[in-house]
């Protein structure tokens, strides 16, 4: 007998209830995967607050990393004993999970399923913003908010490593350091500041970035747009502090012929595309250029205090959950 931590409702952190299930033989075009780490990501708060609607009851969790148990019919690549790590839209909050072949991928030796887990959904989603929403180039400037968190640290490290000028937003004093040490050259504390956007034109000559990649959403969306140079692409890509409210493309306009841009992960890695995506993730996690951090560690059953702690702005790296 497994079990799976499901929500009836939508609503706060006390919504999750534990419950026994066997779980069927995996479908055609499934496996099965006996899992051992469990990605914690925003949109796991997200769906459990209603901002994302999906069907009710559910169960949560878009990654896990594991060993195949089994596998459906029509499936190739994977075989009873291999280690993986899967994107999905949900399932991942439980002991083990039936899941589409097309959206996992073998784990290369040398990365644990614990370092997989917690970098597969942020690592995909860096390699989506910077690789494809804006290709990030040499000659750019970046701000990228939330520089110590799972997803910003990752971004750093990977647009230091292109050689862009990494300019770092966190939360707090503390998290300078943490910014800094991921490869951002500037960092500037929300907290300590009334205007992120002047600080930003004095770290640019006065120009703005080419690129803002928020993942903070209606508290920071102002500034970021003040933060762009002319022909600047805005990318707002979470919602942290609440939904973007309706923009007018005039306010686009007026601040130097802007672009905005709204991308959604399971818009970018398809089946089609999620092989090279992963690959790409995978040789820069072997090179040592991302390094991501695991900060905390829960027990599933314990996954209400999991997402109080994600939701307290006070993290930093990753939070990854354990069956």
């Amino acid at each position: 007998m497994g079990y799976a931590i499901y929500i009836d409702q939508t609503g706060d952190a006390d919504v999750f209830e534990r419950r026994d299930r066997n779980l069927p033989p995996p479908d055609a075009g499934q496996i099965q995967v006996r899992q051992t780490a469990i990605g914690l990501n925003f949109i796991d708060i997200y769906q459990r607050r209603g901002l994302y609607p999906i069907a009710l009851p559910a169960i949560l969790g878009c990654e896990a990393a594991g060993v195949v148990e089994a596998v459906g019919g029509g499936v190739d690549g994977f075989k009873p004993g291999d280690r993986v790590v899967y994107l999905g839209t949900g399932g991942a909050y439980a002991d083990a999970a039936n899941v589409a072949a097309v959206l996992a991928a073998p784990i290369p030796d040398g990365i644990s399923e614990d370092l997989a887990a917690s970098s597969f959904l942020k690592g995909l989603t860096a390699e989506m913003l910077l690789r494809q929403v804006y290709p990030l180039k040499e000659s750019d400037s970046c701000l990228i908010y939330a520089a110590a968190g799972g997803v910003g640290t990752l971004l750093c490290q990977w647009a230091s490593h292109i050689g862009a000028h990494v300019i770092g937003v966190v939360g707090s004093e503390a998290k300078v350091s943490i910014a800094k040490a991921g490869g951002a050259d500037d960092v500037i504390v929300r907290s300590q500041t009334d205007s992120i956007a002047k600080e930003v034109r004095a770290l640019t000559s006065g120009l703005g970035v080419n690129v803002v990649y928020d993942g903070v959403g209606e508290a920071t969306f102002e500034a970021s747009l003040d933060s762009l140079a002319a022909r600047g692409h805005m990318v707002t890509y979470g919602n942290a502090s609440g939904p973007v409210p309706p923009v007018s493309p005039l306010a686009l306009s007026t601040r130097g012929s802007l672009t905005l841009t709204r991308p959604m992960l399971f818009h970018y890695a398809t089946p089609d595309r999620l092989g090279p995506m992963a690959a790409a993730v995978f040789d820069l996690l072997a090179k040592g250029v991302l390094k991501p951090q695991i900060s905390e560690t829960f027990q599933l059953d314990k996954i209400a205090n999991a997402h109080r702690r994600l939701e307290s702005g006070d993290t930093t790296g990753a939070i990854i959950l354990k069956p």
